[in-house]
């Protein structure tokens, strides 16, 4: 029963792995400097979604009470919807890139960022009210929080990808901290 919410949730590391762009070396010192600042600020953003993920993981595969699993989850969402309001922060901090439409495309991804970080709020709640005192209720309500989270990992981003095509794409990839971004977010489904 966990394990759905296990794979649901490693599904959330991909919109991080998202912001990090690939290949390329047609440098642009502007759109460098841009990049260089949404990267510095997604990094710990991604360790902490990482860390979450992790501890829901671990949570899920060693047999927990629900108090448990619901004391975990509960703060997990809590750090992932800080973690992507921060990162929305911070690309709306930045700016909008030095590329065409750039202004729009800088405002869809907030707004995503903010969107992805208010339904992980709403996850957070829901997983509050669950009453742990009753096993099934609470494995039934589990259900309904995978199913949520499910969605959640399969919709969105699009915003975040339109962001990053082409140079915005090309100048991620060339920061250092974006590199290194990608590592903690590798989610492994169970």
């Amino acid at each position: 029963m966990n394990k759905k919410l296990a794979a649901a949730l490693s599904g959330g590391a991909v919109l991080v792995l998202a912001l990090t762009g690939c290949g390329g070396d047609d440098s642009n010192e502007k759109l460098d400097s841009w990049a260089n600042q949404v990267c510095d600020a997604v990094q710990p953003q991604a360790k902490k979604i990482a860390a979450a993920n992790a501890a829901i993981q671990k949570e899920t595969s060693d047999n927990s009470t629900p108090e448990d699993v619901q004391k975990t989850d509960s703060k997990a969402f809590q750090d992932m919807s800080d973690a992507y309001k921060a990162i929305g922060a911070a690309v709306n901090k930045a700016g909008a890139p030095d590329v065409e439409n750039g202004e729009k495309k800088q405002a869809d991804a907030v707004k995503e960022l903010n969107g992805i970080s208010a339904s992980y709020a709403s996850l957070k709640k829901q997983v509050d009210e669950l009453d742990t005192d009753d096993q099934a209720k609470f494995a039934d309500g589990l259900k309904d929080i995978a199913t949520e989270l499910d969605k959640l990992s399969k919709s969105g981003n699009n915003a975040l990808k339109t962001l990053e095509e082409g140079e915005v794409g090309k100048a991620m990839a060339r920061q250092p901290s974006c590199k290194t971004a990608t590592a903690p977010g590798q989610a492994t489904q169970s």
